[in-house]
């Protein structure tokens, strides 16, 4: 399996998926000024929505400044997005505007944290998703 890359603002809701899933992960900054990660093999983002009621700013700055390198840009496989449902139709939309920007699928959605059961999904579909970006490789 590949990488996991993550945002996770102060509140941390990303963090605790990402450290339940269990997987290894790095994770981008939340102050500018701090050292971007730099990816070496291919990654699956996860990200949180930030989005207002029109579904503008949905990606984080931080996000966006990781992805505008085309090194880094170029190793994403795969978009897992978070949001709160309360949003109605902005849920989760970071996901889907760096998967059309970046012409990657969004793997999955979950609300703030997620639950044991997004847990699970996400790690059977992680590795079912790896396991075919693999066999296409050969």
């Amino acid at each position: 399996m590949a990488g996991l890359v993550f945002y996770s603002s102060a509140s941390g809701n990303t963090a605790r998926l990402v450290a339940a899933l269990g997987l290894p992960a790095k994770r981008i900054p939340i102050r500018p000024d701090d050292v971007m990660p730099a990816p070496l093999r291919p990654f699956v983002l996860i990200c949180p929505t930030y989005a207002d009621g029109e579904g503008r700013g949905a990606v984080p700055k931080q996000v966006i400044r990781f992805l505008n390198d085309p090194a880094r840009r170029a190793l994403l496989r795969g978009v897992i997005a978070a949001g709160n449902r309360n949003f109605g139709v902005t849920f989760a939309r970071s996901g889907d505007v760096i998967a059309t920007k970046c012409n990657v699928p969004v793997l999955y959605r979950f609300e703030l944290a997620g639950t044991e059961t997004d847990v699970a999904r996400m790690r059977a579909g992680l590795d079912e998703f790896w396991r075919a970006e693999c066999s296409t490789m050969v």
